[in-house]
C-alpha cells in the first residue's frame, strides 16, 4: 500500500462509531464512514451536531489488516478449543502501544463471539463511491474468509440510485446483509418526520437489494405516525412491505427523547404520541394487513412491548395477533402491570404475569412510584428515554 504524503492522509488509529443494530451485537464493527449524510429526521436523536465524512479508503484497509493481525495473535495463544488464558490476554494487551489498544480490544471481543459476522459503521456505508466499497469488501473477504456475514446500514435514497450491476458486485464481494430504515410507508409521515424519502423510492430500493441476491432487514416504527396519521401509517406501511417481501421485518417503537426535533412537536402538541395501547392496536392493523410476505418479523428491541411478535410469516400471524388481543383485553390495572414490567425487564411474555413472584416485584414498584393506569403513559415516555 503507498505511504500517505500529506498530514491530512496520515492514518489516525482505529475507529468504531456509536451503533449497530442489534442482531449485530457480536460483529466486528468496521468504519467506513463517519455519522450520517442525511441526519435530518425528526426522530432520530444519533449523530445530532456531527458532521459526516468519508474515511479514506486506505484507513479502513489499515483497520481491517490490525483487527487480522490481533486475530492472529489470538489465534497462537490459544488451546485446542479456543480458550485463551486471562493471564496471557492481560500479558499481550501490556505490550502493546497504547494506540493498539483499541483495535485490539476490537479484535479480542470479536475473536471471542465467534468470528462469524462484520457490520460497516456508520449511518449509510453504500453512500462511498461503489467501486470502493467492493474493494473493501473483497479485502474482509480476503482477511476474514470464514465469515457467515457482511452487513451495513443504507438509506432507500442511496440504494436507489446504485446500479443493479455494483450491487451485484458488492453481494459477490460479500455484502449479503442490508438494514434500511423504512420507518414508514405513508407519505405523509414520511414529510412530517423529515426522512428525506417517498414510498415509491423505499420500494424501490428494497426490491433492488432482493434482485441483488442481498438479505433485506427493513425497520418499522410504530407509532411515528402520533394519533392523526396512525392508521394511514400502518395500512401504507404495510402495502409498501407487501410489495418488497423483505427477509426481515423489524419493530423498533418510537419513543421521544428531549433535544430531537420530534420533542418539540410533543411538546407543544402538534404531536400526539400514541399510548401503548393504541400502539398495540396499530400494530395489529399493521400486521394484519401484510400480505405475501415470506420472511421474519422481529420484535428484538427493548422500546418494544411486545417482545413476542416474532416469527415467520404467514404462519406465525395468527399466533402474533393472538398475543396482542390478548394484551387488548386485559384489564386497565393488569395493562398498566404489563407495561411497567416490561420496561422494567421483569416480564418479556405476556405469561410472565402469572409468575406471583414478578408479579409481586412489579406491583411494588408500582406501588413505590405511585403509578397507576391513570398516569402510567407519562411514567412509561420517561422509562423509555433511557433506553436511547
Amino acid at each position: 500500500m503507498a505511504q500517505c504524503n500529506h498530514d491530512k492522509d496520515r492514518y489516525p488509529g482505529f475507529e468504531q462509531g456509536p451503533i449497530r443494530p442489534p442482531s449485530e451485537a457480536g460483529s466486528l464493527l468496521v468504519r467506513v464512514t463517519r455519522n450520517c449524510p442525511w441526519n435530518h429526521c425528526a426522530f432520530c436523536p444519533v449523530y445530532k451536531g456531527a458532521r459526516f465524512s468519508v474515511r479514506p479508503e486506505a484507513h479502513v484497509i489499515e483497520d481491517i489488516d490490525a483487527v487480522y493481525r490481533h486475530v492472529k495473535t489470538l489465534e497462537g495463544l490459544s488451546d485446542g478449543s479456543g480458550q485463551i488464558l486471562r493471564q496471557d490476554i492481560s500479558e499481550l494487551m501490556q505490550g502493546l502501544p497504547i494506540h493498539e489498544h483499541q483495535s485490539f480490544g476490537a479484535a479480542l471481543n470479536w475473536y471471542a463471539g465467534g468470528m462469524q459476522s462484520i457490520f460497516l459503521q456508520d449511518a449509510n456505508s453504500l453512500v462511498v463511491k461503489p467501486d470502493q466499497l467492493i474493494r473493501i469488501l473483497r479485502h474482509l473477504r480476503f482477511r476474514f474468509p470464514q465469515v457467515d456475514r457482511i452487513t451495513s446500514y443504507a438509506r432507500s435514497h442511496t440504494i436507489a440510485r446504485i446500479s443493479d450491476d455494483h450491487l451485484r458486485q458488492m453481494r459477490e464481494a460479500g455484502l449479503n446483509r442490508i438494514h434500511i430504515g423504512l420507518e414508514s410507508g405513508s407519505d405523509a409521515v414520511l414529510r412530517m418526520v423529515r426522512k428525506g424519502v417517498d414510498k415509491l423510492t423505499q420500494i424501490k430500493a428494497g426490491r433492488k437489494v432482493k434482485k441483488a441476491g442481498i438479505e433485506l432487514s427493513e425497520y418499522v416504527m410504530p407509532g411515528l405516525g402520533g394519533k392523526d396519521l396512525s392508521r394511514d401509517h400502518a395500512l401504507e406501511t404495510a402495502d409498501a412491505l407487501n410489495r418488497i417481501n423483505p427477509d426481515f421485518i423489524r419493530l423498533r417503537t418510537l419513543a421521544i427523547p428531549d433535544g430531537i426535533p420530534l420533542a418539540e412537536e410533543y411538546r407543544s402538541g402538534r404531536f400526539v404520541k400514541l399510548n401503548d395501547i393504541d400502539m398495540g392496536r396499530e400494530i395489529r392493523l399493521f400486521i394484519e394487513n401484510l400480505n405475501g410476505i415470506t420472511g421474519m418479523i422481529v420484535s428484538d428491541h427493548i422500546l418494544n412491548l411486545f417482545e413476542e411478535v416474532r416469527g415467520r410469516l404467514p404462519e406465525a400471524r395468527s399466533d402474533i395477533l393472538a398475543v396482542l388481543d390478548r394484551f387488548l383485553a386485559l384489564s386497565p390495572q393488569d395493562q398498566c402491570r404489563f407495561q411497567v414490567g416490561r420496561r422494567l425487564g421483569i416480564f418479556t411474555r405476556l405469561v410472565d404475569m402469572y409468575s406471583p413472584k414478578r408479579l409481586a416485584r412489579v406491583d411494588a414498584f408500582c406501588a413505590q412510584h405511585d403509578i397507576t393506569p391513570d398516569n402510567v403513559d407519562g411514567v412509561i415516555d420517561e422509562m423509555m428515554k433511557r433506553f436511547i
